[in-house]
């Protein structure tokens, strides 16, 4: 349960530094191994490349156009995750071991929201009790007594026992029975602008897992970054194996989208 909150706080803690918007690359640098990541493939543009995990998490990197909208650019990454295989190249397929990582940490962080919304149950009961009020919250229908919700300035949590909705800062949580989505979006400044008043950059995470995947895989995901105008250094993810390897690539991709994003 450790390996999703893990994952996030080391992604929330890697935003780079930046300073001018000027900042673009046209080819990847695709070195042959990245800690656990064999480098496979690479294409004549050099635009994209395709890696694999030692248990054959897939990841493609590639250089992504914004067209002046990055959120959306980012959107459309996901639903190609989460479409079927054949819509994908080698590259983007090869891409998908981050994201197997991450997703695994998804999986995990539904029972890690769990965990934390009976923690903040308890200690709501306990304040109601010193107070001689009824503990539980009210979800309009009579009895909420199973509903946790925490709404704090940057912080928001909801918790029923089915579904989990956790919203603290950058970092969207959406656990519903066997789906978990953990979404991270940063501004942020891009490499050498660490004196600018603008931000610049990006860096954004995308983990999906559940019954809405392509048949055999387990967990999608990504990892993205770079100047908002484009193009953004994306490392897609998809893997087969339900396990968290992906804890062990995590720090990997980061550093491939890092040395090309310039975040």
């Amino acid at each position: 349960m450790k390996t999703p909150l893990l994952i996030a706080a080391s992604t929330l803690a890697l935003a780079g530094c930046g300073q001018g918007a000027s900042y673009s690359i046209a080819k990847l640098q695709c070195p042959g191994k990245e800690g656990d990541l064999t480098r496979v493939s690479v294409s004549a543009d050099g635009k994209t490349c395709a890696y694999r995990s030692s248990d054959g998490a897939e990841v493609s990197l590639e250089l992504v156009s914004t067209n002046g909208d990055a959120q959306g650019a980012l959107a459309k990454v996901e639903t190609e995750l989460r479409s079927t295989p054949g819509s994908l190249s080698p590259d983007a397929a090869a891409a998908q071991a981050d994201a197997a990582g991450k997703i695994a940490a998804a999986a995990a962080a539904k029972a890690t929201m769990g965990a934390m919304a009976a923690e903040v149950a308890r200690v709501q009961a306990e304040a109601a009790a010193d107070a001689g009020m009824s503990s539980g919250g009210h979800d309009g229908d009579g009895d909420s007594s199973n509903v946790t919700r925490v709404d704090l300035p940057g912080v928001h949590i909801s918790e029923d026992g089915e579904n989990a909705n956790v919203r603290i800062g950058p970092l969207k949580v959406d656990a519903s029975g066997e789906d978990t989505m953990v979404n991270i979006y940063r501004d942020v400044r891009m490499r050498g602008e660490a004196l600018s008043t603008k931000k610049r950059g990006l860096r954004a995470t995308f983990i999906y897992t559940g019954k809405d995947l392509p048949a055999g895989y387990r967990y999608v995901g990504y990892e993205a970054g770079g100047p908002k105008a484009g193009p953004l250094t994306v490392a897609k993810i998809r893997s087969k194996i339900d396990t968290e390897s992906g804890d062990r690539i995590h720090h990997d991709v980061q550093e491939l989208v890092r040395r090309n994003g310039g975040v």
